[in-house]
C-alpha cells in the first residue's frame, strides 16, 4: 500500500511516502519569511505549496501513484479526535474556516491530488480535537469561550508512545504535553483526554517564535482602537508576526539560541522570556491535574535545542520528571492512521460537527 503523507506547518511543509507502515521516502521544505510575508492570507499560500509537494515528488523520482493520501488536519469545527474522510462538507470547511494556518492547506492539498489519481484522501487528530473539561472554557466575558486549538497529532502520538516505552496505558496516566515549535501548545492529558490546553493559535498562553501569546488585554485594546493598524494588522502581530518575529525580527530559535548563548542581546532576553511564559503554562496545567503529574514531555522542533530545554527545565523540574522527545512523530503518526483506516483496523469518521 503506497501512502502520501502531507503535513504542512507555519514555516515549512513536510511529506513522506510510505509503502504499508515502512517509512520509503521523507523531505522537508523550510519556506522563509520573506517567502510567506508574500501571501496576505494563509489560502493564498495553497497553489505555492500545492506546487511544492508535486516538485518535491518529481525530484525524488517518485511517480503519483497511490492508494491513499493522509494530511495533517485543519482548523475547522470541533470534533472528536479519530480519521476523518475528506468529503465535501470538509472541504469546504477547510477553505472557508475562520481561523487562519497552514495546517487549512493540508486537507485542500490531498483533497486535490487524490482527485486527480482516484484514491481516497483523509485527515487525523485536528487542530480543534475538543476534550476540554466545562472549567477550561468559560472566560469572564460571557461572549468569549476558550477554544480547544493545539498540535493534537503529534501530542497524542508522542503520549501514546511514552507511556508505551514505560508499559503503562496512555488512558492511565496524567501527562503534561509541551509542544515547540513555530507555535506552542502546553496541554494537560489526563487519563487519555486533553482536558486543558491553550489555544496554540492566536491568542492564549504562551508567546512562540511567530505568535503573540496571551497579551495584556487593556494595552490591547488601546492598540485596537489607536487608528494606527487595520484590523488585519493587528492579526497579524498576534498570529504570524508576533513572538520571536516581533522582537528579534526573526522565527530562526536554532540561530537566536546560539546568540544566546554567547550572552548576545536582545537574543538572549527574548527567548529567555518566551521559556519562561512557556513554564507558567506548564505550572497552570499542573493544576489542571491536581498536582498529580507523572510526566512532563517536551516535544516539538524546539526541542532539538539544548539551550530551549535546559532554560525550560530550570523552571519546571519541580512539578515532575521530564521526558524529551525532540522533534514530532506527526509524519508517522498519519501514515498509521491512513494504514489503519485502509486496512480496517481504525473506523473512518465521517465530518458531522
Amino acid at each position: 500500500m503506497k501512502i502520501l503523507v502531507i503535513n504542512p506547518g507555519s514555516t515549512s511543509t513536510k511529506w513522506a511516502v510510505y509503502h504499508d507502515r515502512e517509512l520509503k521516502w521523507k523531505h522537508t521544505q523550510q519556506h522563509s519569511s520573506s517567502e510567506i510575508a508574500k501571501f496576505s492570507h494563509v489560502n493564498d499560500q495553497l497553489e505555492m505549496r500545492r506546487q511544492a509537494t508535486i516538485d518535491a515528488l518529481t525530484q525524488a523520482g517518485i511517480p503519483m501513484e497511490f492508494d491513499v493520501i493522509i494530511a495533517r488536519g485543519g482548523l475547522v469545527k470541533p470534533v472528536p479526535s479519530g480519521v476523518y474522510r475528506l468529503d465535501r462538507k470538509l472541504i469546504d470547511d477547510l477553505k472557508n474556516s475562520e481561523l487562519e494556518h497552514a495546517c487549512n492547506l493540508g486537507g485542500l492539498i490531498a483533497a486535490d491530488l487524490a482527485d486527480f489519481i482516484g484514491c481516497p484522501a483523509y485527515i487525523a487528530d485536528p487542530e480543534v480535537v475538543d476534550e476540554m473539561i466545562p472549567e477550561a472554557r468559560i472566560t469572564g466575558i460571557r461572549m468569549i469561550r476558550r477554544r480547544s486549538i493545539f498540535h493534537a497529532l503529534n501530542t497524542k502520538a508522542v503520549a501514546r508512545r511514552y507511556a508505551w516505552s514505560v508499559g503503562r496505558r496512555y488512558e492511565d496516566l496524567n501527562l503534561i504535553l509541551v509542544h515547540l515549535g513555530g507555535g506552542i501548545s502546553v496541554g494537560a492529558h489526563r487519563k487519555g483526554k486533553v482536558i486543558d490546553v491553550n489555544n496554540a493559535l492566536n491568542g492564549d498562553g504562551p508567546f512562540s517564535p511567530e505568535r503573540a501569546g496571551s497579551i495584556p488585554a487593556d494595552q490591547l485594546v488601546e492598540i485596537c482602537f489607536s487608528g494606527m493598524y487595520t484590523q488585519r494588522e493587528i492579526k497579524q502581530m498576534l498570529n504570524g508576526r508576533g513572538g520571536l518575529q516581533a522582537l528579534v525580527n526573526t522565527t530562526d530559535v536554532e540561530k537566536v539560541a546560539d546568540k544566546a548563548a554567547h550572552g548576545r542581546q536582545p537574543y538572549k532576553l527574548a527567548l529567555d522570556a518566551m521559556l519562561y511564559s512557556v513554564a507558567k503554562e506548564v505550572g497552570a496545567r499542573a493544576v489542571s491535574l491536581q498536582g498529580k503529574v507523572d510526566a512532563i514531555i517536551i516535544t516539538g522542533g524546539i526541542a532539538h535545542s539544548d539551550y530551549c530545554v535546559r532554560g525550560l527545565k530550570k523552571w519546571i523540574e519541580w512539578i515532575g520528571p521530564i521526558v524529551v522527545r525532540a522533534g514530532e512523530d506527526e509524519l508517522d503518526s498519519l501514515a498509521f492512521n491512513a494504514y489503519g483506516a485502509m486496512t480496517g483496523s481504525i473506523p473512518v469518521s465521517e465530518y458531522t460537527p
